[in-house]
């Protein structure tokens, strides 16, 4: 029961840590970010099992977070207003043409990485943008004025 309590703490703990350090961030992530990751994971596990290297142990950790898993996932289907807590909403970066700075200082993300999503998009100017979106999973979404 030990087990099965550590990792539902952990579980919530790398939700609020994911949910903190933003989309975008996370999207993006270096050959460093990714190191970062699997030591993190690493020592979660040490901090999830103390020392119990049993299959038993193993087997009690992997099957709480799956269930953990798929239990939010049916809560975020089930109930609507748990949505945003557990996925995030999309954010309107830019609206006809203009920049909404409020939300580029809200997602902690600059003008120029925009402009350089704009590029890869084959987007010249963001005055040809009606409208830009920030979605969930830390892409950005163009809708031209041509559209």
């Amino acid at each position: 029961m030990d087990l099965v309590l550590r990792t539902g703490f952990v579980f919530v703990l790398i939700l609020v840590v994911t949910r903190a350090v933003g989309r975008r961030e996370l999207s993006s992530m270096e050959p460093f970010d990714l190191i970062l990751l699997v030591v993190i994971g690493d020592l979660v596990q040490q901090g999830v099992t103390q020392s119990d290297y049993s299959l038993t142990g193993t087997t009690t950790v992997v099957a709480t977070l799956a269930v953990l898993l798929v239990a939010t996932a049916w809560l975020s289907f089930r109930f609507k207003r748990l949505r945003p807590l557990l996925e995030g909403e999309p954010t309107l970066l830019i609206a006809d043409g203009r920049v909404l700075e409020h939300n580029l200082r809200r997602e902690r993300m600059t003008i120029e990485e925009v402009r350089a999503e704009a590029r890869q998009k084959s987007i010249g100017s963001l005055d040809d943008v009606r409208f830009a979106v920030l979605e969930t999973n830390g892409r950005i979404s163009f809708i031209s004025r041509d559209d």
